[in-house]
């Protein structure tokens, strides 16, 4: 796969171990004929150490060889997440250290877990791009504040706190982006 063909939550073996690309930055070049470069910010799925690979746009990267899974939560313990194959229903865990940024927009329910298997092992989540929780907790807004965008924190559902608009009331459902852990819309 030639460097520029490489887009955000792409998998490939850098030095021999499979990387998930999780940022990418261009460097156009200064002088005539001097190649562009692009900066890959990524993390390695199995040890989950960070990487930085730089490469010339034709410089090439072996896609890894990689199984992504529709999985459903089953339930979490003090430790471990606990995900099902809707497949053929195998079971997979993950330390909830590995998956600590990615656990407070997960639900039950949730649709499009997708589980990231090596080697017959689990090593991370890819969620959808948005998902849609509910606020348990957050301020009303104030009388008359409607001239100004503020924004207020609100606790939803799996405890995440997001801040929303001050028109935003509790109990209403939100659409919430995985990537940024931003308000995006009403549900």
């Amino acid at each position: 796969m030639l460097a520029k063909d490489i887009k955000t939550g792409t998998v490939v073996v850098h030095e021999g171990n499979p990387v998930m690309i999780q940022g990418i930055s261009v460097q156009s070049p200064s002088a005539r004929g001097a190649a562009t470069l692009y900066k890959f910010r990524a993390r390695n799925v199995v040890t989950k150490n960070k990487v930085d690979i730089t490469l010339k746009g034709t410089d090439n990267l072996d896609e890894a060889d990689f199984a992504r899974r529709d999985v459903q939560m089953m339930y979490t313990d003090p430790t471990n997440l606990y995900l099902m194959d809707k497949e053929d229903f195998q079971q997979y865990e993950l330390p909830l250290e590995d998956v600590e940024d990615q656990i407070g927009f997960i639900t039950e329910g949730l649709d499009g877990i997708r589980a990231l298997i090596y080697n017959d092992q689990c090593v991370g989540l890819d969620l959808p791009a948005s998902v849609e929780l509910q606020i348990t907790q957050c301020d009303p807004g104030v009388k008359g504040n409607s001239a100004t965008s503020r924004t207020k924190p609100a606790t939803l559902e799996t405890g995440l706190v997001v801040h929303v608009p001050e028109y935003i009331k509790e109990g209403e459902r939100l659409r919430i982006d995985t990537r940024t852990g931003e308000f995006l819309s009403r549900a």
